[in-house]
């Protein structure tokens, strides 16, 4: 039991680089009618969707009334995000401290795990929250302009490994 607990406890800790890095890269659009902004480590991309709104008022039709309310929510998700990543940093170094022994303290390590999964969770309702602000700032035509903006975006494709040529 106790091997079983920690190979699932060291998969934890070394996929949570592994996914952390990963929602850096674009992410595909599913069918399954979920938008993008509610992809799994996609949260952060909230702001940047926010920032081309203020980016491209014109474009959007956006009055200068909506853009001055936008802005101190685009800031403040900014410095929300900015704490994420550091308290995420920090909490994964902690996890880290604790495993680096032979014999770790399962109690400590479950723990270390549990604050992560509360840090994460806490982020993504405060980015959920500034989402349902922004767009009650937006009409309907706006934000259907929004959406048609953000899925224009261009996706970084890369050749998958075994589709490359052998030489």
């Amino acid at each position: 039991m106790k091997k079983i607990v920690l190979s699932l406890l060291l998969t934890v800790v070394f996929a949570v680089p592994a996914f952390s890095q990963m929602k850096d890269m674009p992410m595909k659009e599913h069918k399954g009618g979920h938008g993008q902004m509610m992809e799994m480590g996609n949260m952060d991309k909230m702001g940047d969707m926010m920032g081309m709104c203020i980016a491209h008022a014109d474009m959007m039709g956006l009055t200068d009334d909506q853009v001055m309310k936008m802005k101190p929510i685009h800031r403040e998700m900014q410095k929300k995000q900015a704490r994420f990543k550091a308290d995420m940093k920090i909490a994964e170094i902690e996890l880290m401290e604790i495993m680096e022994v032979k014999d770790f303290n399962m109690e400590k390590a479950s723990s270390a795990v549990k604050k992560i999964a509360q840090i994460r969770t806490a982020n993504h309702l405060e980015m959920l929250k500034a989402m349902k602000e922004m767009r009650t700032i937006l009409t309907d035509e706006q934000f259907k302009k929004m959406k048609k903006m953000m899925s224009m975006k261009p996706c970084e494709k890369k050749p998958a490994m075994g589709m490359m040529k052998k030489q």
